[in-house]
C-alpha cells in the first residue's frame, strides 16, 4: 500500500444538516466512533458547495474512506468529489452516511440505520457495494454545466416545489411537514409544460407533462416513491412522467407517491434505460438530489457501479 494512503476515515460534517443536528449531534456521533475505536478526522462544511471543495481535499490527501454526516445535498456533493478528484477511479473510494438531513432519500434505498449507533456500527462492519450513478447537464444563464447524481433527479412541478421547499428552509422555517405544505401551495399555481422525452434514441413522450422524475433509487422529496421498480445497480436509469393533470387528480391520487402504487395512475409513463434527453417549452427548473441547479435542455448519462457505499448487511 502507498504509505501517503491513510488508514482512517475523514467525517465531513453539514453543521446547517436537518435544521441544525449535524453540528448539535456531533459531540454523540464522534463519542460513538472513538468508543469504536474508528481512527477519524473530521471538518465542517462552511458554505454551499464546500463538502466538494473538501471531499478532494480529503483524497488528495490520501483518505480513501469518507464519512457524510447531512442529508442528500450533502452526499451529492461528496460524490462529485468523487469524481473531480484525480488521484484515483471513485470507485476506489468508500463513502458511508449517518443521516442527519431532512429528506434522507438516498438512505432509504441501503436500509442505512436512522440510529447514530448503529449506523457507527455499519463503519465497523465496512459491508460495501457498487452503485450506479448518473451524470446530468442543464443549462444556467446559457452555459453548460454538468452536476453527477447519487440518487434522483426531479423536472417540472416536483422542482418547483424543491425551490419553494428550499427557499422556506433558508428562511429558518421548518417543520415535518414543510414539504408537504410546499406541495401543496405549489398546486395552486403551477402550469404543466410542453416535454420532448427521448430514451435510449427513441421518443418516449412528446406533449405537455406534469412533473417527471429520472433516478438510480426508487426515493425522492423526502419519503416519496416516484420510481418503485428502480434498483440502485442495475445498470439502469428508471424514469416517470406524470402527464397533464388538474390539481383535483393530483389530491386524489397523492397518497400513490408514497405507497409505491404510483404507476397503478393511469396518467403516469414509466420506463428503464441509459440515456435521457429532455428538451421542455417554455425551460422548466431541475433538481438533482434535493438541491435546485439549472434550466433545460437536459441529458442523463448513466455511470454504471461507479462508487462504492457502506450499506446494511441485509443488502
Amino acid at each position: 500500500m502507498n504509505k501517503s494512503v491513510k488508514n482512517g476515515w475523514m467525517v465531513i460534517v453539514n453543521p446547517k444538516a436537518g435544521s441544525g443536528s449535524g453540528l448539535k449531534d456531533w459531540p454523540v456521533i464522534s463519542n460513538q466512533m472513538n468508543h469504536s475505536g474508528l481512527d477519524f478526522t473530521c471538518v465542517f462544511t462552511e458554505h454551499k458547495y464546500h463538502a466538494v471543495e473538501l471531499t478532494v481535499k480529503a483524497i488528495n490527501d490520501g483518505y480513501r474512506k469518507i464519512v457524510a454526516i447531512g442529508g442528500d445535498g450533502t452526499i451529492n456533493e461528496v460524490v462529485n468529489g468523487f469524481f473531480i478528484q484525480q488521484q484515483v477511479p471513485p470507485a476506489d473510494i468508500s463513502l458511508a452516511v449517518i443521516p442527519a438531513g431532512t429528506g434522507n432519500d438516498w438512505m432509504r434505498m441501503f436500509g442505512i440505520p436512522k440510529t447514530y449507533s448503529d449506523a457507527v456500527q455499519s463503519l465497523v462492519s465496512e459491508h460495501t457495494i457498487l452503485q450506479d450513478v448518473g451524470l446530468i447537464t442543464y443549462y444556467e444563464t446559457k452555459i453548460q454545466h454538468r452536476r453527477y447524481m447519487a440518487n434522483a433527479a426531479g423536472m417540472g412541478f416536483d422542482a418547483m416545489v424543491n425551490r419553494r421547499f428550499n427557499r422556506l428552509k433558508d428562511e429558518g422555517r421548518w417543520s415535518k411537514w414543510l414539504y408537504i405544505k410546499s406541495t401543496l401551495k405549489e398546486l395552486l399555481r403551477y402550469r404543466s409544460k410542453h416535454f420532448k422525452v427521448i430514451i435510449d434514441g427513441q421518443v418516449f413522450y412528446d406533449n405537455d407533462v406534469f412533473s417527471a422524475t429520472v433516478g438510480v433509487g426508487k426515493y425522492n422529496g423526502g419519503g416519496m416513491i416516484p420510481m418503485p421498480n428502480a434498483v440502485i445497480d442495475d445498470g439502469l436509469f428508471d424514469i416517470t412522467v406524470i402527464k397533464r393533470v388538474n390539481v383535483f387528480s393530483v389530491l386524489r391520487h397523492f397518497r400513490k407517491l408514497y405507497n409505491g402504487k404510483l404507476y397503478n395512475y393511469s396518467k403516469v409513463l414509466s420506463a428503464q434505460c441509459q440515456h435521457i434527453t429532455v428538451e421542455t417549452r417554455p425551460e422548466s427548473p431541475i433538481e438533482i438530489d434535493g438541491e435546485a441547479m439549472g434550466y433545460s435542455p437536459f441529458t442523463f448519462e448513466l455511470v454504471p457501479k461507479s462508487i462504492k457505499v457502506v450499506v446494511s448487511r441485509k443488502l
